[in-house]
């Protein structure tokens, strides 16, 4: 049988391990991918640490996939061995719990997760299930696709559900990983883009990236800043730093919203007095579908959003991750495998 190569945990708190497995098949209603780029995003923490629940090892970390189908498994339509795809965090969904039934199906109450509940992209070959896959344009090359099926999708299908209309003030805090890709999509989807961030040399960056406006966190205060040009109908809250992301509600203008996008497990702490005299609102956005990705990977191909990535081969998982996770990497990590 033929033989592939993958970077696995084996335990809590382990090291990647490259081996090599059996090359797998696809079942019913699944499809195999040959990897050709795969992106390094800071949630492969759960699988690394051990701390998601119920993860079960030895798991194969990466849901953001970007390659080619290399088979199908029974009763799959409308794909075909060859095609451009990519897959993300949503993994799949059940399709029968009262949030599928309502066409939820990014709050399915018995997600698959690819790379935590599944096997995900660090190898050269992975399985996923037909709904979990996103075509992918051709004018996208796998390394800069990859990081749009996490980064990407959260970025943009979070920026295209908040309340918020072409011209209205958006600032999008953290300019990171989410962050520079926030910048972009905001300049693109027409809305005046401002940037949060600290340092000259970060309002070089981000105003090449497309902001309009930039505040430095180092000189002013970012919240009265914003409120000096009128508020903010959004806040994107992209650098996982609860105490940051609190501070900008009082930048945010009346019915506006703090979108939260920056994962971190920090409690934030808001007064009521403070969203309720305003009406603002603070709402967080999950990733999103396949179709989601696909209406990402079109708009980025369509607009010309693209993010900035180092790239490293499989064998060099851990150093790939090591740098993500020093915050070192501009500004997303990508494995590609080669071939």
């Amino acid at each position: 049988m033929a033989r592939m190569r993958v970077a696995q945990i084996s335990k809590a708190h382990g090291d990647f391990e490259l081996v090599e497995r059996d090359i797998p098949s696809p079942s019913r209603g699944q499809i195999r991918i040959k990897v050709e780029a795969c992106g390094v995003c800071h949630s492969d923490v759960v699988i690394k640490e051990g701390i998601w629940p119920g993860l079960t090892f030895p798991r194969v970390p990466g849901h953001e996939i970007a390659g080619r189908i290399d088979a199908l498994g029974a009763d799959v339509k409308n794909w075909k061995e060859g095609q451009r795809v990519g897959v993300g965090w949503h993994g799949g969904h059940d399709f029968t719990c009262e949030p599928c039934r309502r066409g939820d199906f990014n709050l399915c109450k018995n997600e698959k997760i690819t790379g935590v509940t599944d096997d995900g992209g660090y190898a050269e070959y992975m399985i996923a299930p037909a709904e979990a896959v996103a075509a992918m344009p051709d004018e996208l090359p796998s390394a800069e696709a990859a990081p749009l099926l996490c980064a990407g999708i959260t970025v943009f299908n979070a920026l295209r559900n908040a309340y918020v209309r072409v011209g209205d003030t958006v600032a999008v805090q953290g300019i990171g990983g989410l962050g520079h890709l926030g910048v972009q999509y905001a300049r693109q989807m027409g809305f005046r883009t401002v940037a949060i961030g600290r340092g000259a040399g970060t309002e070089e960056l981000a105003r090449k990236l497309g902001a309009h406006i930039y505040i430095d966190t180092g000189k002013v205060n970012p919240a009265e800043a914003l409120q000096k040009i009128g508020g903010a109908q959004v806040v994107l809250a992209t650098a996982p730093d609860a105490k940051a992301m609190a501070s900008l509600i009082d930048g945010v203008k009346q019915n506006g919203e703090l979108l939260i996008i920056g994962a971190t497990p920090e409690p934030m702490s808001v007064s009521p007095f403070q969203i309720i005299m305003s009406r603002k609102r603070i709402q967080g956005w999950p990733a999103g579908t396949a179709m989601d990705s696909e209406d990402t990977l079109n708009f980025s191909a369509l607009s010309g959003v693209r993010p900035m990535i180092e790239k490293f081969p499989l064998e060099k998982v851990a150093e790939a991750y090591d740098h993500m996770m020093s915050g070192n990497v501009k500004f997303r990590a990508v494995l590609t495998m080669g071939g």
